[in-house]
């Protein structure tokens, strides 16, 4: 038998209503960090003109 793994924010045990976290708080918690660009997927840079671009195509949808 293969033991769970813990709770990624607080290492408690995790619980079976908020898997992959133990709590709500735990959840919510998670959340927060993606909002405020705590996370990052790893990749290059984008450029001013990339940038502006995206904005551009915004305004027209």
């Amino acid at each position: 038998m293969s033991k769970s793994r813990p709770c990624p924010i607080c290492k408690k045990p995790r619980s079976e209503a908020h898997a992959p976290f133990c709590s709500s708080r735990c959840r919510d918690r998670d959340l927060a960090q993606w909002f405020g660009d705590g996370y990052a997927v790893p990749g290059r840079l984008a450029t001013p003109e990339e940038i502006a671009g995206e904005i551009i195509r915004e305004d027209r949808d």
